[in-house]
């Protein structure tokens, strides 16, 4: 049986542009990688057990340490990842200003066959980035979730695909 995650992504429209919020995983594996690296805050759940949209508004508090802000939501339907577990992600169109999130974190043995645990954030960073940023940054299985999001806002743009300056 695969393994399920749900997921909240927060999108604002800046000056015509649609930006998202997204939030680079913590701890020494991802520490020197950026491109492809960042993810829409999720995590697990299970269905048998548990509602999606719950799991996605839990796992969202865990990794930005906020709840989730009132706004529009759209539910997309869930995909397959690469790594076989199923992704279900809710947009939800608001603004939250991220410069206190506050991520919880994981232990782990760093270094690995040291002995010693030590504990990492979930998500050691989160920005907004414009959707054409955002494709860049995320993980490969997640960037379907831009498509459908940028579907449902027609008339909006994406941004430049390189930061600014």
């Amino acid at each position: 049986m695969p393994k399920y995650s749900a997921g909240v992504l927060l999108h604002r429209h800046v000056d015509g542009v649609v930006e998202v919020l997204i939030g680079h995983p913590g701890g020494p594996f991802w520490a020197r990688k950026d491109d492809g690296a960042w993810s829409i805050p999720k995590g697990e759940y299970d269905p048998e057990t548990d509602d999606a949209w719950a799991a996605a508004r839990r796992e969202f508090a865990e990794e930005l340490g906020s709840d989730v802000p009132q706004g529009i939501r759209i539910d997309f339907d869930a995909v397959k990842q690469p790594s076989g577990k199923v992704l279900t992600v809710f947009a939800v169109e608001t603004d939250l200003d991220v410069t206190q999130a506050q991520s919880n974190t994981f232990s782990m043995e760093w270094p690995k066959g040291s002995g010693r645990m030590q504990d990492f954030p979930e998500l050691d960073r989160v920005g907004w980035f414009p959707v054409a940023q955002a494709r860049r940054k995320l993980l490969k299985g997640h960037v379907v979730f831009l498509d459908r999001l940028m579907a449902h806002l027609p008339g909006l743009g994406e941004g430049d695909p390189e930061p600014a300056g």
